[in-house]
């Protein structure tokens, strides 16, 4: 029977297929639980579409580069595109392990200040104006495939006071390793708070 890594609030879990409990360090954001049950059936459907933006940043490079995570799976960040004060991103997770691991979910997003320090950056899961949140998809993602997801911010205030953040801390899960990417021009860096659609497989073709 395979083993479980069940992660708490709306991020779904991740764990390599035929073994046990893994270990990456917690992070700052969540707590774990586990759960034992075996592989069951999937259902592959399409990923939430995303509306052409107004305009094309360069995609940013993230702080920490390397090799493959404990975990198998690795986070990368796109360009930021804009439209009528909406900002987006697209996510990638890709398996870079041996082994194929299950994913449930969303991302962890963590907006960061100059000195690295969290923001009090509200993060939904849901759709936002950019693109549809259709849930999570439940995937037992083969080593070299990938996943993908949305993030989107408002950058005009519509609940209160704009925050300046100067980077973004994106991690598969809460719990898993993270990346830090950082935020370029003020357009893009003045946030509201986040919407994200949970991470699904991409369409074909």
């Amino acid at each position: 029977m395979a083993g479980t890594l069940t992660l708490s609030g709306c991020a779904g879990f991740l764990v390599p297929a035929g073994e046990g409990e893994p270990g990456p360090s917690p992070s700052r954001t969540a707590s774990t639980g586990v759960h034992v049950s075996p592989p069951s059936p999937l259902a592959i459907a399409s990923p939430p579409a995303v509306r052409p933006g107004e305009s094309v940043r360069p995609s940013p490079t993230p702080s920490a580069a390397g090799g493959c995570p404990d975990s198998g799976l690795v986070v990368d960040m796109g360009p930021v595109e804009a439209a009528l004060g909406h900002r987006a991103v697209g996510l990638t997770l890709t398996n870079c392990g041996g082994k194929p691991v299950r994913v449930d979910g969303y991302p962890s997003v963590q907006a960061l200040d100059e000195n690295g320090d969290a923001l009090p950056v509200k993060v939904n899961p849901g759709s936002s104006y950019m693109g549809q949140d259709k849930g999570p998809e439940e995937v037992m993602l083969a080593p070299g495939k990938t996943m993908r997801s949305l993030l989107a911010w408002v950058s005009t205030p519509t609940g209160g006071d704009l925050i300046e953040g100067d980077a973004l801390e994106i991690a598969p899960a809460p719990g898993l390793e993270a990346r830090t990417f950082p935020l370029e021009g003020s357009d893009v860096r003045m946030l509201d708070e986040f919407s994200m659609t949970g991470w699904r497989t991409p369409t074909p073709g």
